[in-house]
């Protein structure tokens, strides 16, 4: 056997080891996710024991209101964090990756202050939509969630096509509707900012099987129109330069990612609020587990998302016996800490 088949064959091997290696650490996520949504079902305000809520699930008992609490209550709050949760982790993660930096996120890009601000106003002039009047807000702050992404877009393109002039765009659409939800808030009567302040915490106590079905469709939607742009992706991590000498269209890729991360940012937040840090904190998590490539990254990064908001759920529910803490503020304190040694560290290993 000749030297060049040797480290041939040693380069193949390697390759099968770091790939099987990736395998096991999106398991370990996935374990993980599957233990923070068990605590979360297992856990609530109602004091139920686990037992009582395992018979209920497994139709053990004809008790209708544990009926209620647990296949009304709990089930559509743990379904609706998984499903925000990897949401907003894939959002984060691809506009890490398109914008190459690792500060952007669709909290910090303004997407979710256009949704609060959306919501805001629809509860503020008390609009409702014919025929779907409990989704007038949610319609609302998802139609204004992706015009911020629009604006971002078209400012961008205006200026051309950059990583650097979108984060530009997205920081000054930030500050814009964080401005207007301020304004929105002033000339809200007291009973009225009342509803706005509590939308704009993030609560899942909003969930319900419709929210499920529509966020849940978006997120599987979103995910076909990711997974034929995923060598794409991985390769954007060597530059613009780099990639278009691969004969790829970056301005016409980043177009695509933009448009699917506009949705899952959008139906993520259209019922349960603002939720922030989540889609920054997530895929660096999965970033420093399994590396660049996209056909693990994205798995990996929806999954942290995911087990992020459960076990925040759980967090929820666990801070004031009795009481749900709005888990929009839960994952803020999760996330500032984490923001802080992200800012302050100084090597670069994961990124």
């Amino acid at each position: 056997m000749s030297v060049t088949e040797t480290a041939s064959d040693a380069i193949v091997a390697g390759y099968h080891r770091q790939t099987r290696n990736r395998l096991v650490r999106v398991a370990g996520f996935a374990v993980a996710t599957i233990a923070a949504i068990l605590f979360d079902i297992l856990t609530g305000p109602a004091f139920l024991s686990p037992l009582e809520v395992l018979a209920t699930m497994f139709g053990a008992t004809d008790d209708p209101m544990l009926s209620a609490i647990v296949f009304s209550v709990r089930l559509p709050m743990t379904l609706m964090a998984v499903i925000v949760g990897a949401s907003l982790g894939i959002a984060g993660v691809e506009m890490q990756t398109i914008l190459g930096n690792p500060l952007a996120s669709p909290y910090t890009l303004g997407f979710s202050a256009a949704a609060g601000f959306g919501a805001a106003l629809a509860i503020l002039f008390a609009f409702q939509l014919p025929l779907l009047a409990t989704l007038t807000v949610p319609a609302v702050s998802f139609v204004f969630a992706t015009l911020a992404c629009l604006i971002v877009y078209g400012l961008a393109r205006a200026r051309g096509v950059t990583s650097e002039i979108m984060i530009l765009a997205g920081i000054a659409t930030l500050f814009l509707f964080q401005s207007a939800q301020s304004l929105v808030q002033y000339l809200a009567a007291p009973e009225v900012l009342q509803q706005i302040v509590f939308w704009l915490f993030g609560s899942l106590l909003k969930a319900s099987w419709t929210s499920v079905a529509v966020s849940g469709a978006i997120l599987v939607f979103a995910i076909a129109l990711l997974v034929p742009d995923f060598w794409r992706l991985t390769a954007l991590r060597l530059g613009d330069e780099r990639v278009r000498a691969l004969g790829i269209n970056v301005d016409r890729l980043r177009l695509r990612i933009f448009l699917a991360v506009s949705l899952l940012t959008a139906g993520a937040v259209a019922f349960v609020g603002t939720i922030g840090f989540v889609g920054l904190v997530a895929p660096h998590l999965a970033r420093m587990a399994v590396g660049e490539d996209q056909r693990f990254l994205v798995p990996a990064s929806a999954l942290s998302g995911a087990f992020v908001m459960a076990a925040a759920s759980v967090a929820s529910k666990s801070i004031s016996p009795g009481a749900v803490i709005p888990i929009g503020i839960v994952t803020a304190i999760i996330g500032v800490p984490f923001l802080f040694a992200l800012i302050l560290k100084s090597r670069r290993s994961f990124w």
